[in-house]
């Protein structure tokens, strides 16, 4: 079975997680990032805005 993530969107995430543990990353807002949702969350984005193989965001019904 193929991969749903690549290795480099992994990085992506694990890089926020490691800022959110160290309290430099940031919400769109500006406010820092204390759950560890929001951190995986942000990771992701970012992973698609570098057009690495994330699967599409769910839509809310």
């Amino acid at each position: 079975m193929a991969r749903k993530y690549s290795k480099s969107a992994s990085k992506d995430v694990e890089r926020a997680m490691r800022k959110r543990k160290r309290g430099t990353l940031k919400s769109g807002s500006g406010k820092t990032v204390k759950s560890r949702k929001q951190a995986v969350a942000i990771g992701l984005s970012e992973a698609r805005k570098k057009g690495k193989k994330v699967p599409k965001k769910k839509k809310a019904s």
